[in-house]
């Protein structure tokens, strides 16, 4: 694409084998970052390639949300010969990426330990569900199952909707960030000791790390968290309220600034009510409070109170749809959406001012680059001619 490569993550090299989402959104920001990601899918590809409408070029637009910054190679690992070009691409590499079913890798002879003796300085990364071990270690998972078994939808939606998934794969793109930040610690930790690890980031761990400050609560106060739908457990007002026109999101976090909220709305007597005195009081009356600011709110549209209250110091926000929040003047101003010919996207949120993210490539075809990286790594044509031909590196989609 001729960008240059301005990552703090250059000369990295990563083998990513994973799939569907928590493992190549890490890989995806590993080579926003800088790093040379080699993306490994099986010869029936990434199963996300399918998960449309909608499409482009018979790419589905949720793969295309999470493999930019890659390269593309597709070999059958279920093959001796295809471990074997596996293991030729990890001679020089720094980090293996994976998201197998806990014990495929140890099956196939090409585990942590087999690894690990054979490339010391690796660092091999697994995304899983529960972890290796344990009572449900080896198990599979899924983002909607952790947000249920984690305890997340249980403290999400209202007592009229009763638990609700998270509109988002929070827990799968969490378990990604934590991946990513695995990667790093393992990586300065093998410059200063010259070895690599095992680093695991398991959805379970990380549905459990999103529990503030729910589990913060429970573990002072022994009562179960409950459903309080957009309402914060701990302050008020902090939830949506409905105005003249769009609603606003207000998150007042003290008695000044809900008193200066009162100010501006034209109703600075609702700040002096001793049932709203403290953010104590305004949690125990919390229902009154609503009824309270939303009379004196319908005299106002959201998106226009909600600039003056930010400039004044009040943090509010207008309630965005996607498109809205996309088209944004200051999305635009932070990079937040992005271009690569054809392809747009969301940018990297990670500012750097000496090693900042850069967009070099767009989300590859089914093994676009097999010629290049297996020339790369040493095969001669006719030896990547003849791979082709026993599907070990397929060209075209196994479906």
């Amino acid at each position: 694409m001729n960008v240059a490569n301005t990552g703090a993550l250059q000369g990295l090299k990563v083998i990513d084998l994973s799939r569907v989402l928590g493992g190549p959104f890490a890989g995806q920001i590993l080579g926003d970052h800088g790093a040379d990601v080699i993306k490994v899918e099986p010869p029936a590809g990434d199963e996300t390639r399918e998960w449309g409408p909608p499409f482009q070029e018979e790419t589905a637009s949720y793969f295309l949300g999470l493999n930019r910054n890659k390269r593309a190679l597709a070999l059958d690992l279920r093959q001796g010969e295809g471990r074997a070009v596996l293991l030729r691409l990890l001679e020089d590499a720094d980090v293996l990426l994976e998201n197998f079913k806990t014990g495929t890798m140890e099956k196939w002879g090409i585990g942590y330990d087999a690894l690990s003796a054979r490339f010391p300085k690796l660092i091999h990364c697994r995304v899983s569900g529960f972890g290796a071990d344990g009572p449900m270690g080896g198990m599979p998972g899924y983002d909607a199952i952790l947000q249920a078994m984690g305890g997340i939808m249980s403290v999400n939606g209202s007592e009229e909707s009763g638990p609700t998934r998270v509109g988002l794969p929070v827990v799968d793109m969490v378990t990604g960030l934590n991946a990513v930040q695995g990667i790093l610690l393992a990586l300065y930790h093998r410059h200063t000791s010259g070895v690599g690890q095992f680093v695991e980031a398991a959805l379970f761990d990380s549905a459990l790390s999103l529990l503030h400050p729910h589990a913060a609560n429970y573990a002072l106060s022994g009562k179960t968290p409950q459903r309080t739908g957009n309402d914060h457990p701990n302050i008020a007002p902090y939830s949506t309220y409905a105005t003249g026109g769009r609603p606003i999101y207000l998150s007042v976090g003290n008695d000044r600034q809900f008193a200066r909220l009162c100010d501006l709305i034209g109703a600075p007597e609702i700040a002096l009510d001793p049932r709203f005195i403290s953010n104590g009081e305004r949690l125990k009356n919390r229902a009154d409070l609503r009824i309270t600011l939303e009379d004196a709110l319908a005299g106002f549209d959201g998106s226009d109170l909600a600039q003056t209250l930010i400039n004044a110091g009040v943090p509010a926000g207008p309630v965005l749809d996607v498109s809205e929040a996309l088209a944004h003047p200051h999305t635009e101003h932070r990079e937040m959406t992005i271009g690569i010919g054809d392809y747009s996207g969301l940018g990297a949120p990670i500012k750097a001012t000496a090693t900042p993210a850069s967009y070099r490539r767009k989300p590859p075809k089914f093994a676009e680059h097999r010629d290049e990286i297996l020339a790369e790594a040493g095969f001669s044509k006719e030896t990547i001619a003849d791979l082709t031909a026993q599907g070990i590196t397929p060209d075209k989609r196994r479906i």
